[in-house]
């Protein structure tokens, strides 16, 4: 009975690897969801001759809000993975448990009771011993795992607002810039267009003060009496 430990200490750390892996499942998410945020900025138009990007405004606060939502999620699921090695750290003590109530069974038939009683003791001693390391091991794994990565995420998430702010701003300048071009290049067109239409006023009323003087009664009187003179 005691020569059958290997078998389930392997299946302990088949539990173990389920842990982590049910761990690493949760780093993906994460990391899955930060990727889907860059690609979104990857993809978006790109003002040519430009260092700029027009990035759906919605979208990224949508996918922001998505993001603020998984953390929550994984933060549960990393709780779950810790009751897990909790659960796991129970089950051990219980087969060492049993290990200690087989031997006792078996030092009934056997006149060197004592021995292994004593042996099986230790050895689930040390099975306790181990897993329960193995699982404080794992538990400060996760904890600082579960941090670096909120961490991570919180100044990827401000790093991405400060960015996209300062996105907008700029954007908003050029527009203002490119619109004040164009009124100051229309008002200057507005300006020569009326410059024309003044100068052509004047013309006309210069040509026709010309045609009433030239049709006034001084000049025909003028005129008369040049004629009667000759």
């Amino acid at each position: 009975m005691l020569r059958r430990n290997p078998p389930s200490r392997n299946e302990t750390v088949n539990h173990q690897n389920k842990a982590m892996t049910n761990r690493r499942e949760v780093d993906f998410d994460i990391q899955q969801e930060l990727a889907h945020l860059q690609e979104m900025i990857y993809e978006s138009f790109h003002i040519p001759l430009t260092r700029w990007t027009m990035i759906d405004e919605a979208k990224l606060i949508d996918q922001l809000d998505l993001i603020g939502e998984k953390l929550p999620q994984s933060i549960r699921q990393a709780l779950m993975v810790l009751e897990q090695e909790e659960q796991l750290l129970t089950e051990a003590e219980a087969y060492a448990q049993q290990i200690i109530q087989s031997a006792k069974q078996q030092a009934a038939q056997i006149l060197d009771e004592t021995r292994i009683i004593q042996q099986a003791q230790q050895e689930a001693n040390q099975l306790r011993q181990q897993v329960q390391q193995d699982c404080e091991t794992m538990q400060k794994q996760s904890v600082a795992e579960m941090e670096q990565l909120h961490q991570v995420t919180m100044e990827e998430i401000q790093k991405l607002r400060q960015q996209s702010l300062a996105e907008s701003q700029k954007l908003q300048e050029d527009a203002d810039s490119y619109t004040d071009g164009v009124l100051t290049q229309l008002e200057q067109e507005l300006n020569n267009m009326l410059n024309v239409i003044r100068n052509g006023r004047q013309q006309l009323h210069e040509s026709s003060s010309i045609r009433s003087s030239s049709y006034s009664p001084k000049g025909s009187l003028s005129n008369r009496n040049q004629t009667s003179g000759k």
